[in-house]
Formats: structure tokens, C-alpha cells, sequence
């Protein structure tokens, strides 16, 4: 038996190659794909959304805009041309989820400090109290990298439409109080044609980790 397998070992060496190149052939031919969803509104909780595109079913993207971020610049969809970006809306008084956001938040810029493809927008939804020199206290307090991270401010009205017409992700505030906003712990996840691709819950770990595994797919798709 023994010099059997000793005068043909190359040839069961050879087979056993070929057995593990073809195994191996048929898991990744039958292995799901990660495919990651592109969201329309018809397709979101319609608390988050405008009640005027909540019909929307395909073919939604983000939509202009113009404010003016933490060093007095004006920022447009032109300063995020072709990136892929994260953005989600707070204010700077915020005690409850915000800190831990703004944490979670800097902690994806770490994960893609030397990635240009990558940037972050946080709107705030009290404009009326986070002007420029209070945002830029706020981002040099959190450690935000102004050529990665914009903090934003602006018309209240744009903000609000930005909101709940392009991301998806604010719930109403008060019916009484025109554009009022309730900010809500959601990262929205924006693919480089303005698409959305996910939320996410800016407040939990596990989360923060499927957006930067989410991140890494759509820079490398």
C-alpha cells in the first residue's frame, strides 16, 4: 500500500490541488455578494420623511446645497463632488446623543484620515445659536479635521429641507413651530453619485463598524 502511494504521490498531489482550486472555485461563485441597498424614499420610516417625496421610489439623490461651515466657507455639493460621506444633524448644546455621536463620528474620521474619497457633514438644527465661532469651538473641542469634516450652518428652512427631503433621517418637531426639527441618532451614508446607501445608529459601536466595513465596500466597488 505503502509504495502504491509513494509511485503515484505526485498524481494524488496533483488531484488534491485541483480538488481545493475547484472547492474553492464553487464557494465563491455560490457565496452571497455584499450588495448594499440604494434607498429612496418610499422605502424609509415616513416619520423621517417629507410628506411631498414620500411617493419617490427610485432615482433619488441629494440635492443642492450651500451653507457655511466652521471657518466661515461656504460649502456646497461641489466640495463633495465624486466623495463618498457620512452626514447626520445635531447641535452643539445637545447633552443627550450628541457627544457620544460626535465621538462615534471622529471615530470614523480616524478610520479614513488618509482616504480622500472619504468626508463628514454635520448640520446643525439650532442655526439660530450655532453660528461660525461657535461651531469652530465646538470642532476644535472634538477634534474635527476641517479638510475632512464640515460643521454646518445655515437657513433654517434649507436645513430643515435638506433634512427630511434629501437624508431621510429628522422627525418633526413641534406642528406649531414652523420648520422645527427633532434631530434624530442616524448616519447617513451618501455614495459618491449622491445616493443614499444606509443609516445607521450614530450612538452604537456595532453600527460604527458596519459603516466603515459599508464605507470600505463602496470605495472599493
Amino acid at each position: 500500500m505503502f509504495s502504491f502511494l509513494k509511485r503515484y504521490r505526485i498524481f494524488f498531489g496533483v488531484m488534491l490541488i485541483l480538488s481545493i482550486v475547484i472547492i474553492s472555485l464553487f464557494y465563491n461563485a455560490l457565496k452571497p455578494q455584499k450588495t448594499l441597498p440604494i434607498y429612496n424614499p418610499s422605502m424609509v420610516n415616513p416619520e423621517l420623511v417629507d410628506s411631498t417625496v414620500q411617493y419617490i421610489s427610485k432615482y433619488h439623490t441629494i440635492a443642492d446645497f450651500s451653507f457655511i461651515n466652521q471657518n466661515g466657507k461656504t460649502i456646497t455639493q461641489k466640495d463633495y463632488e465624486g466623495k463618498i460621506y457620512v452626514a447626520d444633524f445635531f447641535f452643539t448644546t445637545c447633552g443627550s446623543i450628541c457627544p457620544k455621536m460626535t465621538t462615534n463620528l471622529a471615530a470614523v474620521q480616524k478610520a479614513f484620515i488618509n482616504n480622500p474619497k472619504v468626508m463628514l457633514l454635520s448640520h446643525t438644527v439650532f442655526p439660530e445659536t450655532d453660528s461660525v465661532p461657535v461651531l469652530k469651538k465646538y470642532a476644535i473641542k472634538n477634534g474635527v479635521m476641517d479638510s475632512k469634516w464640515n460643521l454646518v450652518t445655515g437657513d433654517k428652512k434649507a436645513i430643515y429641507t435638506m433634512a427630511r427631503k434629501s437624508y431621510l433621517a429628522v422627525k418633526l418637531g413641534k406642528p406649531e413651530e414652523l420648520y422645527d426639527m427633532v434631530h434624530t441618532e442616524n448616519f447617513v451614508l451618501v455614495d459618491a453619485k449622491k445616493r443614499v446607501r444606509g443609516f445607521y445608529d450614530g450612538t452604537k459601536k456595532e453600527d460604527i463598524q458596519r459603516l466603515i466595513a459599508d464605507i470600505n465596500f463602496l470605495c472599493n466597488d
